[in-house]
């Protein structure tokens, strides 16, 4: 029997950084609902193209088929987790399942006009945490850079590991890096670096929200 995931019912949004906060809405917007259909559209085009059947795509990516169907019709999002199993089972990019509008052919993004990636706003399996991009995705980019914002309790979820290297730098706020169940506790300032390999998670462990700089090559986010 293939092990359930939980249901995140939030939409993922992708605005402009200055628009009204994601975590204050309580009502779906059209355009949050579309944001969540091209999901499940993205998705499904990426498990056709693999020749993986629903059941398949659950299996391997070990989640429930019932809520992987949901996601595909736009009526449910997977936790952070299940996202970096599905994109290594699909060989894809966890950028291209959210990248709504082709970037800007720009050098610099401004203050408040960086899209906004949000997986969940309830305490829980990939809680709490929502990114704000700082390399747009496009092709040919040897960096993944995201500024990883996290809510007051909230956590990345259980550990993951993919291949390349990552660092980071805290912006604001204290967490705990939790590498190969090595616990580090980090406060503003503070900085990492560590194979990618390595299974690793954070936490949000202080009284405000915790915000960083995270960047990894080659890009898988």
């Amino acid at each position: 029997m293939v092990p359930s995931e939980g249901i995140v019912p939030e939409p993922v949004a992708q605005v402009p950084a200055d628009a009204r906060d994601p975590r204050t809405q309580t009502s779906e917007s059209a355009e949050l609902v579309e944001s969540r259909r091209r999901l499940g559209l993205k998705l499904r085009l990426a498990r056709r193209a693999k020749g993986l059947t629903l059941r398949a795509l659950a299996q391997q990516s070990r989640c429930s088929e019932s809520l992987l169907s949901k996601v595909e019709n736009g009526r449910a999002l997977p936790s952070l987790p299940l996202v970096h199993r599905l994109v290594r089972v699909l060989e894809t990019n966890i950028s291209w399942l959210f990248e709504e509008s082709e970037p800007e052919d720009s050098p610099v993004s401004r203050r408040g006009a960086r899209p906004i990636v949000k997986l969940d706003n309830r305490l829980g399996d990939g809680a709490g945490v929502w990114f704000e991009r700082i390399i747009p995705f496009r092709g040919g980019h040897l960096l993944q850079s995201n500024i990883h914002h996290i809510d007051v309790g909230g956590q990345s979820g259980a550990a993951i590991s993919h291949e390349g290297e990552e660092t980071g730098y805290v912006l604001r706020g204290a967490i705990e890096l939790v590498l190969d169940g090595t616990v580090y506790r980090l406060d503003e300032g503070d900085s990492f670096c560590f194979p990618s390999d390595i299974p690793h998670s954070y936490r949000n462990v202080g009284e405000e929200r915790a915000s960083i700089l995270w960047t990894c090559t080659p890009p898988t986010f």
